[in-house]
């Protein structure tokens, strides 16, 4: 949610900015802002002058009681009792524009970086960097389902029957593999200096408007019947929700926290061969990180942040490349984000594997996450960050450590957390 002083002083600038996210639907609600900003400070400003009236309207009423002026007094108390009735009206009225302002300012989305490329989607997203050379072995390279299942590793019929489409069992080897990845991001990120985490997996609706769109809160989360819950879809959610409502000590930030959790998610309108497997489902793992700083930080931290990220798959063994995400591509709450992907051998493409995002204070004036400073507070930024999530990762790894005998090899950095095991055969 943008700051509604930035719509008073320069509304041609946010309508700029909604055309360049190819979202003109939403012009109009820059004029409503507007409308509703001025109505709500109208209100406000005739309750405080009521407010301000009674008081003195009190004190001639006594004066003129003490004076024997009593049908003058009952004229200010017929007054008096007209202002309240009003002030009754005000205080009513108030709140419901103050809702619908915060309804509309929601729908408007952020003020994109100068460094986003402008595009309609994602097909207009541009290559920034490349990290380790991609190959291509000279040897057929199987969908990664057949992989797992040479490798007796995955049990998709067992799930589909006992959960539906999108849910696997992972087993054996590759159970460990999917652990191990986990671990190693885990204690790579502590490593880093970020404090680790384990969240809810469940957080209420207020926390689920406060960290994302109402268009994705509809395409993604997973409502508790009968409760005042959802599902999370990334532990950020509930992450930047431990933050709500309040003022941080400024000299305690950043806050750089790195948070394990299970993802569940809708996945509406995947299709197509490359979205079954375990490529989009309904519920995967994820480690996640998360910073929150002050304003002139932001930037700094998102670029330290998916260089994180690139740096844990070269560690692996995994070539990548960074994305920067166009303007159309862009989430509302976002400033800037980029992808992080991996090379598929098999595919002789890239695929994501990782998000990096910086909302600037979108997401913390949502929630109302604030620091202190000096001369009061201000809201926070808030970032994050996809340091790995086992399922895509799984594909990308098994494709680039694959031998042509069908076996896969564990790059050294894993040993440690698969016990020492430097390979996995075929069964």
């Amino acid at each position: 949610m943008i700051d509604i002083e930035l719509i008073r002083k320069d509304p041609d600038l946010v309508r700029e900015n909604i055309k360049k996210k190819f979202q003109d639907r939403k012009l109009p609600l820059v004029d409503e802002a507007i409308a509703l900003d001025k109505k709500k400070r109208a209100l406000q400003q005739e309750g405080d002058a009521l407010r301000a009236s009674r008081n003195t309207l009190s004190k001639q009423i006594g004066l003129l009681m003490r004076e024997k002026k009593i049908a003058e007094a009952e004229q200010v108390k017929a007054q008096v009792s007209e202002n309240a009735a009003r002030l009754a009206e005000i205080e009513r009225e108030e709140p419901e524009v103050g809702e619908q302002l915060k309804k509309v300012m929601m729908s408007i989305p952020n003020i994109i970086s100068p460094d986003t490329p402008i595009g309609k989607d994602d097909t207009e997203n541009v290559e920034r960097q490349r990290f380790l050379e991609p190959k291509v072995p000279d040897f057929e390279i199987p969908y990664h389902l057949d992989i797992l299942e040479k490798l007796d590793g995955i049990d998709i019929d067992s799930a589909r029957r006992t959960s539906g489409q999108g849910f696997y069992y992972l087993t054996g080897d590759v159970a460990r593999l999917h652990s191990a990845v986990l671990a190693y991001a885990r204690d790579f990120m502590i490593g880093k200096g970020f404090t680790y985490c384990i969240p809810p997996f469940m957080i209420r609706s207020s926390v689920v408007t406060g960290v994302m769109s109402f268009e994705e809160m509809d395409g993604m989360m997973y409502k508790i019947e009968g409760e005042d819950l959802y599902l999370i879809g990334t532990s950020e959610h509930s992450m930047i929700g431990r933050f709500m409502g309040q003022t941080i000590d400024g000299s305690k930030l950043p806050l750089t926290l790195t948070s394990y959790s299970p993802c569940f998610r809708k996945e509406k309108g995947a299709h197509g061969i490359e979205e079954r497997g375990i490529y989009r489902i309904h519920q995967f793992e994820k480690q996640e990180m998360i910073v929150i700083c002050k304003p002139e930080e932001s930037c700094m931290w998102y670029e330290r942040m998916w260089n994180y990220t690139v740096e844990l798959f070269v560690s692996m063994g995994i070539p990548v490349r960074q994305l920067e995400c166009c303007s159309g591509d862009l989430a509302d709450l976002k400033y800037r984000s980029c992808d992080v992907e991996a090379w598929s051998p098999r595919q002789k493409k890239y695929f994501e594997v990782g998000s990096c995002s910086n909302l600037t204070d979108a997401q913390a004036r949502r929630l109302g996450i604030r620091y202190k400073t000096e001369k009061g507070s201000e809201f926070a930024h808030t970032l994050n960050n996809t340091v790995v999530a086992p399922p895509r990762m799984l594909i990308a790894f098994l494709e680039n450590h694959l031998r042509a005998d069908g076996s896969v090899e564990i790059p050294e950095v894993l040993w440690p957390y698969m016990g020492g095991t430097k390979e996995i055969k075929v069964k």
